[in-house]
């Protein structure tokens, strides 16, 4: 059996608290769960004692195979339980392919423009002198 460590959401509506816990993959996000192993309250000020975690329940699962999903492994990282290597995407900034080529098509115009503005220029130049 596949284990996640994952968040079950409870609360009511715009009043999210998520509670931590141990399920089968297979199982849904509100469904069924192994064990409850804390909790994490979102509306509380960052400062706070937003998340709470039974640490030796959490080492237990680990120990047996439980991955947690990324958000509690934040959390676990954060309270000192397990590491959680540091992501990177460095194209995240780049526009997209789309936008990309619609950017190369604005500068082949621009540089159109530019162009036909410098031959335009020219005769009228010459005839100026």
């Amino acid at each position: 059996m596949a284990l996640k460590i994952r968040l079950a959401r409870a609360g009511s509506k715009k009043r999210p608290y998520y509670h931590i816990v141990i399920a089968d993959v297979r199982s849904p996000r509100d469904g069924r769960f192994i064990e409850a192993v804390g909790a994490w309250n979102p509306m509380l000020p960052k400062d706070g004692e937003r998340v709470t975690i039974d640490a030796d329940r959490v080492k237990h699962w680990l120990d047996n195979g439980a991955l947690p999903t990324d958000r509690v492994a934040r959390f676990l990282d954060q309270a000192g339980i397990s590491k959680r290597d540091a992501r990177s995407n460095p194209t995240k900034g780049q526009p997209g392919k789309k936008a990309q080529e619609r950017a190369a098509l604005l500068a082949k115009a621009q540089e159109a423009a530019a162009a036909a503005a410098a031959a335009a220029a020219a005769p009228a130049e010459a005839s100026a002198e």
